[in-house]
């Protein structure tokens, strides 16, 4: 006689089975009514993977006959993922204190807040298109996109983990008098500087794949260069610079990743 295995069964999110079903029956019926109701036109779609069949067969074989552009313009790539990196850091840090609760009071933490939710509410590409209508084409204006990218995405992060530190030290530093600066500065930038040196290595990887997309609306770098590609119909040379992105993003990850196992 064989005794009886019993297995646990991770509990259901909904309780109520017939809740559950209904919620799964209505999710299903709005997803087909809105494949149904989208306005797409097969037959263009049909033609259209014919256009694309025809792109990659003049892609292969890749040319690197002029090497020399793909170097200027992946170099372009890099300064401007460098130096929005820096400015984005720079300027993460002071919105990062405002942006904590528990150290700033709550006109500036709303005020912070505020500013990193507007940075965090347009896509890129979007915000490529406000700069360069506003300072012109080129770098200039990949620079200021991906500056304000990654205020978004560091000064988020690090108002959380400053929410999370030790707050001892600094109330033991408040009580012997300390001035808010001195307090900042040796109590609470001990501790995050860890998760801010790890955030400035990911969004410098971040800011280069980034860099590659907003260039083909004017914004500059490698971009750029891709998008000229394609409107000259140099499918090879246009899959020479998908390579050379594809593997300098592959050394990129590898480079950041040996980094953060150290610093971990």
């Amino acid at each position: 006689m064989t005794a009886k295995v019993s297995h646990w069964r991770k509990p259901p999110l909904i309780k109520t089975a017939a809740l559950r079903y209904g919620i799964y029956a209505v999710a299903l019926t709005y997803f087909v009514l809105t494949l149904a109701t989208l306005p797409i036109d097969w037959e263009r779609t049909a033609k259209g993977m014919e256009a694309a069949g025809r792109i990659f067969s003049g892609a292969f074989p890749p040319s690197f006959e002029r090497s020399g552009l793909l170097f200027s313009g992946f170099m372009e790539s890099l300064k401007i993922a460098i130096l929005a990196t820096a400015g984005g850091l720079i300027t993460s840090v002071p919105l990062a204190f405002m942006a904590a609760r528990n150290i700033s009071p709550r006109p500036i933490y709303y005020l912070g807040r505020g500013i990193i939710i507007l940075a965090r509410s347009f896509h890129p590409v979007i915000v490529a298109i406000i700069f360069v209508k506003a300072v012109g084409f080129g770098p200039l204006a990949g620079a200021l996109t991906l500056v304000v990218y990654s205020i978004g995405f560091v000064a988020k992060l690090l108002a959380e983990r400053i929410e999370e530190i030790d707050f001892g030290q600094v109330e033991a530093m408040r009580a012997v008098g300390a001035p808010f600066l001195s307090t900042m500065v040796y109590a609470i930038l001990p501790q995050i500087m860890p998760r801010l040196v790890g955030l400035g290595i990911y969004q410098l990887d971040s800011n280069l794949r980034a860099s590659a997309v907003i260039g083909i609306v004017g914004a500059g770098g490698i971009g750029a260069t891709l998008a000229n590609a394609f409107g000259r119909y140099d499918y090879d040379f246009a899959l020479a610079i998908t390579m050379v992105i594809v593997g300098a993003i592959l050394i990129s990850e590898a480079f950041s990743g040996v980094i953060r196992k150290r610093m971990s």
